[in-house]
């Protein structure tokens, strides 16, 4: 078995036109069938095992491995939970569950920081995986899902077009969608939408994310670290071409992702909707990496102020929302990796939603004062509407270039000669 995981290719995900080519000649007898709204559930599953096969092929072999393991490691601990969940519900066996569930995750995440080598356990996905795995634990748990079985769990699991990035499904959506093949009127515009996403996605992937990412990014990091010190004039440079290309990579994948999905019949969440048009950062996360962002929300902020509140640690809810948009945003940053800008990234932007809402409670007490006052209310037009946007762009910008590494490299392992 291992040596013929290694003699497979190693193909990356939506990584070349050869790779589009045979995933779409493999996906037609998927689409055939589906115009006839009918479902193909054995060639289906053996389809996305034969692709994410070739994503560990080769080299990355021992990642193939990796992840039997993992979804082994899943099965038992949402089975078993389930199987508990059916005759009882004991918070510390939830939270136990739970735990057990990220374990391999936090284990891929924490030992590069403290042994300095990655972990045997981690593959590309894995990630993603464990966001599908816990949340139905926890909606297990809130008495959502009362009966799942082996194989639209596994199913759900493997979906090979959002494996490795997402977007971030939740099952019950997507069993439904599986369950309940499209109209051929429906289907016909899903198709629609999957070629508009496969070549949008192609447009920001291969020529946006390249003139970004590989022509520009490179030479304004030489300019910046050439120019040394705490920040430089060219470092902005970094800064803007970081977050493009960040964006028009990761946006145009999510865009292949759901162009494929929507050619197997599955209507993957959107994951990106115009961000950089945002007006407030609360407005940024509700259109940047939304599937994550929708995700933090209800099964970590949300839960939070429930806890919160009901033990009544804080009297005030300003209060308590403050320290779980804190606590959601540091969480988030320490699942990007356990290094201190990732982790400052999340708390900066913890930061950043408290001044937003408190922007906009005092705003309503100003407004309030003024119409008692009999005074106009604070202007709210095309000009503070631009802005906000702008303020809110640049505020992002620089939260990504913490994001990127890049200042720890100018300040902490930069040598100039």
């Amino acid at each position: 078995m291992s040596e013929f995981i290694q003699s497979l290719p190693n193909w990356q995900p939506y990584g070349t036109p050869k790779y589009f080519g045979i995933l779409i000649l493999a996906l037609l007898p998927i689409i055939i069938a589906l115009f006839f709204r009918r479902r193909l559930p054995i060639y289906e599953s053996l389809i996305s095992v034969a692709f994410i096969s070739l994503m560990f092929g080769g080299a990355k072999y021992q990642q193939f491995f990796a992840l039997i393991f993992y979804l082994v490691w899943q099965v038992i601990v949402v089975f078993a939970y389930q199987t508990y969940r059916q005759k009882a519900d004991n918070k510390w066996v939830f939270y136990f569950s739970v735990t057990i569930s990220l374990l391999p995750l936090m284990i891929v995440k924490v030992m590069p920081a403290v042994l300095g080598v990655n972990s045997l356990l981690g593959f590309l996905g894995i990630s993603y995986l464990t966001f599908r795995s816990v949340a139905m634990i926890m909606e297990m748990r809130d008495g959502e899902l009362k009966a799942v079985t082996f194989w639209p769990f596994f199913r759900f699991m493997i979906f090979m077009p959002t494996i490795s990035s997402g977007p971030i499904d939740r099952f019950r959506r997507f069993n439904d969608d599986y369950l309940n093949p499209p109209s051929r009127d429906v289907y016909l515009s899903m198709i629609e939408k999957a070629v508009w996403s496969l070549m949008l996605g192609a447009f920001y992937k291969f020529i946006m994310a390249h003139i970004f990412g590989d022509l520009l990014l490179p030479n304004a990091q030489q300019f910046a670290l050439h120019a040394g010190g705490l920040f430089n004039w060219q470092t902005l440079l970094v800064m803007y071409a970081y977050g493009f290309y960040l964006f028009f990579d990761f946006a145009g994948y999510s865009l292949f992702a759901i162009g494929v999905s929507y050619l197997m019949g599955i209507k993957t969440p959107v994951n990106f909707n115009k961000p950089f048009i945002a007006r407030d950062l609360k407005d940024f996360w509700n259109r940047w990496h939304m599937s994550l962002s929708f995700w933090f929300r209800d099964f970590v902020f949300m839960r939070l102020v429930y806890v919160i509140m009901k033990r009544k640690i804080f009297k005030n809810r300003n209060t308590t929302s403050s320290v779980a948009y804190l606590l959601n945003m540091t969480i988030m940053g320490f699942w990007h990796g356990v290094t201190w800008y990732y982790i400052a990234y999340g708390i900066f932007h913890g930061i950043g939603l408290i001044i937003n809402d408190w922007w906009v409670r005092r705003k309503k007490t100003i407004n309030k004062t003024r119409k008692k006052n009999g005074q106009p209310p604070l202007p709210d037009n095309k000009w503070t509407h631009a802005l906000g946007i702008f303020i809110t762009f640049n505020v992002v910008m620089l939260s990504l270039l913490l994001f990127s590494g890049f200042l720890d490299q100018l300040w902490f392992h930069h040598f100039p000669k």
